[in-house]
């Protein structure tokens, strides 16, 4: 029968060993955390590298916006009066100087007829006057003759002369008379003309598109009472926001690309056309305006578009994947494959255009391979092991 004691020393030497055991386990497993844990570990690091690719490289940006339209003109008659008659309607199109609506004229011709009248009655009295002035002017030379010859005197010379300056300026009040009777003649005819109401923009094309009408005919419409909206559609306006950051890289003439849900995968050429000079204060953004071409009239106003603008562009780049841009004690870099393949070389770079997941590289001596995945455990000089790419290690599977 073994003793107490010894039972109990048995058991402590054994505690005694699995407590050392535990300890070689825990540092071996913390050796292995510090390896892996960053950079200059003992072993080389296992990374994914891609190649640098030299190339075109764009910076695009997308704004949203609205299609508008170039040009608005809201067809109105100078007069009052009900519409006998509509020439146009919706989608119509309409050519500069065509008659889209007639008025009930019979008020204005009987004023332009009265007006006629008036300045006959005009005339007559400016004929009348002449014949009087003439007698006057008659009577005057008689009574002169008479004065010179000592039988009239001076006093009837002078009613005489009198008579007739009364007589001129009958002639000059019924000339001026006539005048005014043929202005209102003019204005009578003018405002006859106006219930033929017509469609007469100043500029841009000479065909444009009913946008809208807003009378039907029998309607008593006020003068200056809008009958039709019209539009220019061709070319189109596409009216769009930009930040600070953006503004500054934009500049008129500049192309860009529109799209819109409603045509599907359609791209329509434009250029911008005019930037304000201002921003407004609580959006912080300035507004932008395109001009599109529009020949068949697919854009509409009121579509919601999207326009792609190219920022900027760079030929012959040095171009690498985004991911293998990392930065380091505040300066951004990459890592730079050796030509053996075996380390890394680290080199600090500036960040020229984005384009997705590419980026321009701005700096000296860059060429070959780059880390794209594992930068964390790398330093300055240190080794690695190239992983194969998910997309071969995926194919082999399948193979």
């Amino acid at each position: 029968m073994t003793r107490p004691w010894l039972r109990a020393l048995l058991l402590l030497v054994v505690l005694a060993a699995l407590t050392a055991l535990g300890v070689v386990i825990v540092r071996r497993i913390g050796e292995t955390d510090a390896r892996g844990a960053g950079p200059g570990r003992g072993g080389p690091a296992p990374v994914e590298v891609r190649a640098l690719e030299r190339g075109r490289i764009e910076s695009r940006r997308i704004f949203s916006g609205t299609l508008q339209a170039q040009a608005e003109f809201v067809v109105a008659p100078r007069v009052g009066g009900r519409v006998l008659s509509l020439s146009a309607d919706l989608s119509d199109p309409v050519q500069r100087g065509q008659v889209l609506a007639r008025l009930d004229n019979d008020e204005y011709r009987h004023a332009v007829s009265q007006a006629d009248a008036d300045l006959a009655v005009a005339q007559a009295k400016v004929t009348e006057a002449r014949a009087g002035l003439e007698i006057a002017n008659r009577e005057l030379v008689r009574v002169k003759a008479l004065f010179e010859r000592g039988i009239a005197n001076e006093s009837e010379l002078d009613a005489v002369d009198a008579e007739r300056l009364g007589k001129q300026a009958a002639v000059d009040v019924a000339i001026a008379q006539v005048q005014r009777a043929e202005a209102m003649v003019a204005t009578a005819r003018t405002r006859l003309a106006y219930t033929e109401v017509t469609a007469t923009w100043s500029d841009g094309d000479d065909e444009r598109i009913v946008a809208e009408r807003f009378v039907d005919v029998g309607d008593t419409v006020a003068s200056n009472a809008p009958l039709f909206s019209i539009v220019e559609l061709d070319p189109i306006k596409a009216v769009v926001y930009v930040t600070e950051a953006d503004y500054a890289r934009l500049m008129p003439g500049q192309e860009v690309d529109l799209t819109t849900d409603a045509l599907g995968s359609a791209t329509f050429p434009g250029k911008i056309a005019r930037m304000a000079p201002v921003f407004d204060e609580r959006s912080r953004q300035a507004r932008v305006e395109l001009l599109v071409e529009n020949p068949r009239h697919r854009l509409k106003p009121g579509m919601f578009v999207r326009a792609e603008v190219m920022l900027d562009s760079a030929d012959d780049a040095t171009i690498a994947p985004v991911d293998a841009l990392v930065t380091r004690n505040g300066e951004t870099g990459l890592f730079l494959v050796g030509e053996t393949g075996e380390t890394v070389r680290w080199s600090r770079v500036a960040e020229g255009i984005r384009e997705g997941d590419r980026v321009q590289l701005l700096g000296e001596g860059l060429s070959g391979r780059v880390v794209t995945l594992g930068q964390q455990l790398l330093d300055d000089g240190s080794p690695i092991s190239i992983l194969e790419p998910p997309s071969a290690r995926t194919g082999s599977r399948t193979e």
